[in-house]
């Protein structure tokens, strides 16, 4: 007679059970790491809110005259708003704007002729600075308006920064006498920024959040822990010598990350330099998926050159990659409990964070970027992976690449 009997359960390779073991404790370390940066943004942001309540109770009586220095290359939607929004400052005394674009037929200093004939009595002026002379564009026309600049005190801003009424008077109290950080007088000031959409789909939102949440999170955290050592070019308050101190037009010109270097160099002199309490909006365009991730990614691989120590720490601040990753192992184990906890954990870690950074920083539409806001966390994550590819750039039509140092070098292709 033939008897049959069961072949034995198959055990698990060895292999197998010990690279699941590897992957479930990296699921664990980051979703650590991740919930106590999320702890320190949550501290860092508070600390921000109480020193913007009272600097709005605190009287700005610091109004000299003021130069505003706007690069434009182009026109963006959303452009018309937000150049307009520097004409409608509330400011009691003199100021003047000047735009500075490749040639006078740009479309961008077409439109700011357009604007400023809507307001006869503002003061502006134009200039063509022609091919940048170094391979920053954007430092090139800040240098050639800076020269002719009337007034010794500046405010640069980017083509896509927006502003309030207010934005002027209470940017330039960083410069005000007597006023200091860390005891040291401050002779350079920049300000955080809202990522706004005027028109654009999933992914134009996803990218402004992460200006908001992502990149204000690091900057404040940054702040609350060795005080602030860079600048932010959306928009710096300085006096027409901090460039000089700084390096110089030319010298700075070479940096694709212009406004880290100059405020990391003034830092490092013992000289004062400070976040504004004063939060504008940046004005996120709908130009489609490949050239938002090549802008984001643009930025990632300067930061990679300029704080390389910090931004290898940057991939451990991520929470989805690391809840998916957990999800993913512990359901394989058929462990559903702890894997939906992975999970959980991870999206309750960046909505928390998300809402109280929107919250703080005055954003508008916080509930719908608080929701979106885990898949920002994880496009966030394959962005700075793509940080250590080759660190090819393209910038208003020339290529660059970002050296190890953080200069540019033209692509000679």
């Amino acid at each position: 007679m033939i008897v049959f009997r069961p072949l034995p359960a198959l055990a698990t390779p060895a292999p197998v059970h010990h690279a699941g073991n590897v992957l479930f404790w990296i699921a664990v370390v980051g979703t650590v790491t991740s919930m106590i940066f999320c702890g320190l943004a949550l501290a860092a942001a508070l600390r921000f809110y109480r020193r913007r309540l009272v600097a709005l109770r605190t009287p700005a009586t610091f109004a000299p005259p003021i130069s505003i220095l706007k690069p434009l290359h182009g026109r963006e939607p959303g452009l018309e708003a937000s150049i307009e929004s520097f004409f409608q400052q509330d400011y009691p005394a003199p100021y003047e704007i000047l735009f500075c674009a490749r040639h006078l037929e740009d479309e961008g200093i077409q439109l700011a002729h357009e604007i400023a004939q809507r307001y006869p009595s503002q003061p502006v002026r134009y200039y063509a600075c022609g091919e940048p002379l170094f391979p920053n564009p954007k430092m090139f026309s800040l240098g050639v308006m800076s020269e002719t600049a009337l007034y010794p005190h500046l405010v640069t801003s980017d083509a896509d920064a927006r502003v309030t009424p207010d934005y002027l008077l209470r940017c330039i109290q960083s410069l005000a006498p007597g006023h200091t950080v860390q005891g040291r007088q401050v002779e350079l000031g920049s300000c955080l920024y809202i990522g706004h959409v005027d028109k654009g789909g999933l992914f134009t939102h996803l990218d402004a959040v992460g200006k908001t949440v992502e990149m204000g999170s690091g900057v404040l955290v940054a702040d609350m822990l060795s005080g602030t050592d860079f600048a932010l070019g959306v928009t710096m308050i300085l006096q027409k010598k901090t460039f000089a101190d700084g390096g110089g037009y030319a010298d700075l010109g070479n940096h694709w990350a212009e406004d880290f270097v100059l405020g990391n160099r003034l830092a490092a002199a013992g000289r004062g330099v400070e976040m504004s309490t004063h939060v504008i909006k940046l004005v996120v365009a709908d130009q489609g998926i490949v050239r938002s991730f090549r802008d984001q990614l643009r930025w990632m691989q300067s930061t990679r050159r300029s704080r390389p120590a910090g931004h290898l720490g940057t991939g451990l601040t991520f929470a989805m990659p690391f809840g998916l990753l957990g999800f993913v192992v512990e359901a394989m184990r058929s462990h559903w409990i702890a894997a939906v906890a992975f999970l959980a954990i991870a999206i309750g870690n960046r909505m928390l964070q998300a809402f109280t950074m929107l919250r703080v920083l005055g954003a508008e539409e916080i509930a719908f970027q608080t929701v979106i806001y885990p898949l920002r966390d994880l496009l966030g994550f394959v962005v700075w992976c793509s940080s250590y590819l080759p660190a090819d750039t393209s910038y208003h039509g020339t290529k660059f690449r970002i050296m190890p140092d953080g200069t540019l070098k033209a692509d000679a292709s």
